[in-house]
């Protein structure tokens, strides 16, 4: 039994950013730059991802144009991106547990002010894209309509001044370091969700990191909890991704002692982007012999420092011999934890016995189990 944590602080207003808190927009800007740049010759490398995060629109641009030594200005690189760009806000997605905490916030009546860097006609275009957003917001403050955005906390003043909420008072969700900054120099306290991987050491000014908004503790800031996790679960809309198995790092059954079969990530980079890194649950099917209960972890794994994100599901069946090169599919029923770093190769052991125990006893409930049954499984081969 998991014992309550104290409470942080009341809070009665909650401000949150857009850009990469709310929306996946970091995938979109990025093939959008490397497009424009190859009409200039130039290769986007996204090293410069880190620079503009939570930077506005006239900043990014300043950047990429001095970075990659562009024959043009800062205004005419801006003219040239801004059509580029609105044609793929259509495109982008609510991040993982966006749609949740919006709902939720809402059904218990909890002022919510969205504060973006962006311009006014950006944050307008991008939230016509997601239903129910507009109507969700009392109050909407873009980066055109203060003299100084972030890191200065003046939008989160305004946000609380127009929400006529004490400063003190508010909450801030963000997940880039100026708006960290912003919300601190305001007076608020402020949750990061870091939108860059591997770098959450670097938000020591916020009250609280967490890895996504899955992880959200509503309760710790005195808000109404959450109501949808079932022993231990979180219920997700279903997902699918599939593939030959390949070998892996090795250390699964060598170091671990716990068989996880390695999916190939060639082609799924982008679906992987789309969820947090973590530990999930739901059923996995082989071509060849069936379909059985599988917990399984997405990321980079700190505890090995893996340099690229991977899937690695255990498959909770004693089988014969291993299964190289078969085709497995996974339903991605619902989440268990966020990452976590382990000081021992035990304590990591013991907490990856009790994510199967966690997922065994969930895959029995009808919610979950019905999914053993998915389309996905009986498709033909990939």
């Amino acid at each position: 039994m998991s014992i309550a944590k104290p409470l942080r602080k009341l809070v009665s207003a909650v401000i949150l950013d857009l850009d990469g808190t709310l929306i996946n927009t970091d995938g979109i800007v990025s093939d959008v730059l490397k497009a424009l740049l190859l009409k200039y010759g130039k290769q986007w490398d996204g090293r410069e991802a880190q620079k503009i995060v939570g930077k506005t629109p006239s900043e990014e641009a300043a950047i990429v144009v001095e970075d990659y030594e562009l024959p043009c200005s800062i205004d005419e690189f801006v003219t040239q991106i801004t059509p580029l760009l609105y044609d793929q806000w259509c495109n982008i997605k609510a991040l993982p547990g966006a749609n949740r905490l919006i709902k939720h916030l809402i059904g218990h009546n909890v002022p919510m002010a969205l504060a973006s860097n962006s311009p006014r006609a950006y944050v307008e275009s991008k939230i016509s894209y997601q239903q129910g957003w507009k109507e969700s917001f009392s109050v909407t403050i873009a980066g055109d309509e203060v003299k100084t955005g972030k890191p200065s906390p003046e939008i989160f003043l305004e946000a609380a001044k127009r929400l006529n909420i004490e400063t003190s008072s508010c909450l801030v969700i963000e997940d880039s370091l100026p708006g960290v900054t912003g919300g601190k120099a305001a007076g608020m306290e402020v949750v990061a969700v870091p939108s860059i991987p591997k770098q959450s050491h670097l938000y020591t000014a916020a009250d609280e990191v967490i890895n996504s908004l899955l992880d959200l503790q509503p309760e710790l800031w005195g808000l109404p909890p959450f109501d949808d996790w079932i022993d231990g679960t979180l219920p997700l809309e279903p997902w699918h991704i599939g593939g030959p198995v390949v070998k892996g790092f090795g250390r699964g059954s060598k170091v671990l002692g716990i068989p996880t079969a390695n999916l190939s990530t060639k082609g799924y980079s982008a679906l992987l982007s789309e969820h947090p890194s973590g530990v999930y649950f739901g059923w996995a099917g082989l071509s060849k012999r069936g379909v059985y209960k599988m917990v399984m972890s997405i990321g980079w794994n700190p505890y090995f420092n893996n340099t690229e994100k991977t899937i690695e599901p255990w498959l909770l069946h004693e089988f014969d011999g291993d299964f190289y090169g078969e085709e497995l599919r996974l339903v991605i029923v619902g989440y268990i934890r966020p990452e976590a770093n382990f000081t021992s190769l035990e304590s990591l052991v013991a907490k990856i016995h009790e994510d199967r125990r966690i997922a065994e006893k969930a895959l029995d409930i009808p919610l979950y189990s019905k999914y053993r049954d998915d389309p996905y499984f009986k498709g033909s081969s990939l």
